[in-house]
């Protein structure tokens, strides 16, 4: 029973205690898996999970939902203020104009030129503004019920049908819960986000990124509003003589590389002449198709790749520091997996640290090991892993004959299975003898 009391405390001390150094049990934050890593004991992590302060999705952080999430939170590189009532909230022109119609009008119209927009209708809620901001990042909103109206209003007024009917439905998921649930009270209206919505979204921002002469056959979506859609760039990359226009706030937020070059290292330099404010920096070492794939990866998390372009993509995203672009690219590769390339596959796995990669060309290696053990380049291949093991004894272990060993036992379930393991095993057994290796 004191047990008990005590970890309620402890919750108590998590929920309430926001002021204080330390983590906030908040659900959907970094701060909130914290919260779980952190905990005294399993006993603790589990009421923090039943009490449903911290969910699955935000233990499972995705990487582009945290950009956009910290891009919001922190508001690094935004170039508009909303003052309401009092509350300040940063934010981007260019990721509202593409999630908002009603935005692009604004900033064209009445709110042209201005940085700082005062919003003073008495009806306009803070929180219900942040929520809808919120909304429009991240394409979650996590709001108290007692908002909901607000919200409602804000939604009609910003011409946001969409979120008028997700709202509408999941009030209706809450008032059919709550009639099937007698003494159930819920306070928090959370709405999931529509990844693919929200990328298809700020794919316009890439599609109006690419200079007019690039645009036949490159965009993701059809160019329905790119002629009459202002993104407001504030830095050009200037590649093989094409002019990408493009903005600071999604390069650094994504790639280190970039946060470097444009935030620590980039002086005064050249001006771009159609828009003297904006500075342009010249990219080397890179063709102007692959800079197309970097570009929609960082505004949308996802880009088109054949094999005819994944190689170079996955040098220039390791280059600019693109570890889920390279996963992209370890994908891309996995598909095209071959008896002819599974040892290239291998190679470059390892080289780009393709953790993923590297193991389904070692499955596809286990499937076919009787024929690769013929192979000199396979017996070389070997010797260079064990090689580059620091102070390997001469029976330590060898981590690719490692793991080809565990791919051939893996789900061996008959005695057909189990002999058919035994002659692969073999043959990879003489292999290993025969190049005076012990492991």
């Amino acid at each position: 029973m004191f047990a008990e009391g005590f970890y309620i405390l402890i919750l108590f001390f998590f929920f309430n205690v926001d002021s204080l150094p330390g983590a906030k049990c908040e659900a959907n934050t970094f701060d909130g898996e914290r919260c779980v890593y952190g905990s005294l004991n399993d006993s603790i992590r589990r009421l923090l999970k039943d009490y449903k302060c911290v969910s699955v999705r935000a233990m499972q952080r995705n990487d582009f939902n945290y950009f956009l999430h910290m891009l919001l939170e922190q508001g690094q590189h935004s170039d508009v203020n909303f003052l309401v009532h009092g509350q300040m909230f940063a934010a981007h022109r260019c990721v509202l104009s593409a999630r908002s119609e009603y935005f692009t009008e604004m900033f064209e119209t009445k709110w042209k030129g201005k940085n700082l927009i005062t919003l003073k209708h008495p009806l306009i809620n803070p929180a219900a503004f942040g929520a809808i901001l919120q909304y429009f990042y991240t394409g979650r909103m996590d709001i108290d019920i007692s908002l909901v109206e607000d919200c409602r209003r804000l939604a009609k007024q910003c011409k946001m049908a969409d979120l008028m009917e997700e709202l509408e439905n999941k009030c209706k998921q809450v008032y059919e819960f709550v009639s099937n649930k007698p003494g159930t009270c819920v306070k928090v209206l959370s709405l999931e986000p529509r990844t693919c919505q929200l990328q298809e979204e700020m794919a316009q921002l890439a599609d109006c990124a690419l200079p007019t002469e690039l645009r036949v056959g490159f965009g993701e979506l059809p160019f329905n509003r790119v002629d009459l859609f202002p993104t407001y760039p504030d830095i050009c990359f200037r590649v093989e003589g094409f002019d990408f226009l493009c903005h600071k706030a999604f390069f650094c937020g994504r790639s280190d590389y970039f946060k470097a070059l444009l935030e620590d290292h980039f002086s005064e330099g050249e001006q771009l002449q159609s828009q003297p404010s904006t500075p342009v920096i010249t990219l080397h070492n890179i063709s102007h198709e692959v800079f197309i794939h970097v570009m929609y990866y960082i505004y949308t998390d996802d880009t088109e790749l054949t094999m005819d372009s994944v190689f170079d993509v996955l040098c220039v995203a390791d280059m600019y520091l693109l570890p889920g672009l390279k996963r992209l690219c370890g994908k891309t590769l996995a598909k095209a997996i071959c008896e002819d390339n599974v040892l290239h596959m291998w190679k470059t796995a390892k080289l780009f640290r393709l953790s993923r990669l590297e193991d389904q060309c070692t499955e596809f290696m286990a499937k076919i090991i009787e024929r690769l053990v013929e192979q000199d380049e396979f017996a070389e291949m070997i010797k260079e892993d064990a090689a580059s093991l620091e102070e390997r004894q001469e029976t330590d272990s060898v981590p690719l004959v490692d793991d080809i060993r565990f791919h051939i036992a893996s789900n061996v379930q008959t005695y057909s299975a189990i002999e058919e393991a035994n002659q692969k095993l073999e043959a990879l057994e003489e292999l290993l003898s025969s190049i005076n290796i012990d492991c």
